[in-house]
């Protein structure tokens, strides 16, 4: 089980789950690339530079750069591992962002608490697929900005999709105990409700268990 599922509550799924775009790795690759090149050339000019026989002990000194050359692809390996530890998610109860690779740092946020979402794709991201997701919510972060995400048409759509379901689920709850509460000659709802029911569960709102016990209780007004 990896870390991502340990943070999943009971009933609750993953629905959506994004990182930041590949092009917030080409800075890096730009950057260690060009040291890489460095080093390398830096390696052909001692290697290219004549020792007297008596300083042969410098050679050991052309080596060091050929170790140097390492660093830019140990750095470069540090970034992937930290973009792919990035991660952004959406389940059917909440917004989840976790970083770190060792030391772990997770922020989340209730769908319930969620007012806006606002979308911002320049011309380049678009093509490429990436953007800016900022999400208004009721609590104390107050507002969520995810940068150069991955797919963030989808993560926007998805998240108002997975607040709707969540709506209508609460919606069949208030229904349903209504109808519990409610005298036997008052139940001509409950084949609807049942139907509902079957809805929340194909989707994934519930468990299978939950719509078991709900369904008998609404079986028994009949």
């Amino acid at each position: 089980m990896g870390y991502v599922e340990k943070l999943m509550a009971r009933n609750e799924r993953i629905a959506f789950m994004t990182h930041q775009h590949w092009i917030v790795l080409l800075r890096a690759f730009i950057a260690n690339l060009f040291l890489c090149i460095l080093i390398a050339a830096v390696v052909v000019a001692l290697f290219l530079l004549p020792l007297p026989p008596n300083l042969s002990f410098l050679t050991l000194f052309r080596l060091l750069p050929l170790v140097l050359l390492l660093v830019p692809f140990l750095r470069m390996g540090l970034k992937i591992i930290k973009w792919w530890n990035e991660s952004y998610i959406i389940t059917n109860r909440r917004v989840i962002q976790t970083e770190g690779i060792i030391n772990k740092h997770v922020i989340d946020s209730s769908l319930e608490k969620v007012n806006d979402v606002v979308l911002n794709q320049s011309a380049l991201g678009r093509m490429l697929g990436y953007g800016d997701v900022e999400i208004l919510t009721a609590s104390e972060i107050g507002v969520n900005r995810f940068e150069r995400i991955a797919g963030p048409v989808r993560f926007k759509t998805e998240m108002l999709n997975q607040k709707e379901d969540m709506g209508k689920l609460d919606d069949f709850g208030r229904r349903a105990d209504r109808t519990q509460d409610a005298a036997p000659t008052t139940t001509g709802d409950i084949p609807a409700l049942i139907a509902e029911l079957d809805e929340l569960r194909r989707k994934g709102l519930i468990s299978e268990q939950e719509f078991a016990e709900k369904r008998q209780k609404l079986m028994g007004r009949i």
